[in-house]
């Protein structure tokens, strides 16, 4: 699954020569994302200081999404299928224990992340914009996480 982006096939434009830029535009893609989740959530924050309106609490669920975002893509897809020269701590089951983890708490997030919209905003019928902020910072940090690492090849030396 971890190549599951090689048989992608971009537009094809003669002017650009995609495939050896597909790295720089994975990264770039999922810096802006990752970059917009953030950007949301701090323009919420800025909009709604009381707690009240905003729990202060609620920006948990970013935090952690930014950890696994960490823990998701410290984990090289060589490891994973036990392709590597050394064998590391736990060798290729601890990388996808820790990959398991890791997507695990981003899923976790993005759960918490749901259940504090509908749960602190639609529900009660409370300004629905923080609760939004909250969901789309951790769906953004989710689909970031998710180009920078399949959307990227390991390949450093032709």
């Amino acid at each position: 699954m971890a190549g599951f982006l090689d048989n992608f096939r971009w537009p094809e434009c003669e002017c650009i020569d995609w495939g050896e830029r597909r790295n720089a535009v994975a990264s770039i893609v999922s810096g802006i994302l990752f970059f917009t989740g953030w950007w949301i959530i701090i323009d919420a924050a800025v909009c709604y200081p009381d707690q009240k309106e905003l729990n202060h609490a609620f920006h948990t669920c970013g935090v952690f999404s930014t950890l696994a975002f960490f823990m998701i893509n410290a984990v090289s897809n060589a490891h994973i299928h036990g392709d590597t020269y050394g064998e590391g701590c736990l060798g290729r089951t601890g990388a996808r224990l820790w990959l398991f983890i890791g997507f695990m708490v981003m899923f976790g997030s993005l759960i918490a992340a749901i259940w504090i919209l509908f749960g602190a905003y639609v529900v009660p019928g409370n300004p629905v914009y923080p609760g939004l902020s909250v969901f789309f910072q951790n769906v953004l940090i989710f689909f970031s996480t998710l180009i920078y690492k399949f959307g990227r090849t390991e390949e450093l030396w032709g």
